[in-house]
């Protein structure tokens, strides 16, 4: 993949982390809690695949980015353990408020998962951005 290609993918990925936190912003004021989840889980979701992007490393499963997220980038020092934590944490909350059949979720809970995708994602975009003018 040419420099030209990765820059492009990891732009793609991270207009689409910023579209999710919209999403999920809109969701919360209206109480769709559970998709106000979902939609918060994949801001952070595609902005660790802009990660990817940059570290020329891809996945098909969620499984597998969280996983070389926090290889690549948490065990090395390059993003705190918050980070991650939020990560796992708004993955199985996205899971099980998707797929079980009755699980609460507050509009406080709901707004805690997106003020933690939002600083996930600006995370994200602000080391991108250093990484990006440090070549």
């Amino acid at each position: 993949m040419t420099t030209e290609n990765v820059k492009a993918l990891f732009a793609y990925r991270l207009g689409q982390a910023r579209e999710s936190l919209d999403a999920a912003r809109a969701l919360l004021k209206e109480s769709i809690l559970r998709s106000s989840i979902n939609r918060s889980y994949y801001a952070m979701f595609y902005a660790v695949l802009a990660l990817l992007a940059v570290e020329k490393r891809e996945t098909s499963k969620h499984s597998g980015a969280i996983s070389l997220f926090d290889t690549e980038f948490v065990k090395k020092g390059l993003f705190g353990r918050d980070f991650s934590r939020w990560l796992h944490e708004a993955f199985d909350l996205r899971q099980r408020s998707d797929y079980a059949a009755d699980v609460p979720i507050s509009v406080e809970e709901g707004a805690i998962v997106l003020d933690r995708a939002r600083a996930f994602v600006e995370g994200v975009e602000g080391f991108l951005q250093r990484r990006t003018d440090a070549e």
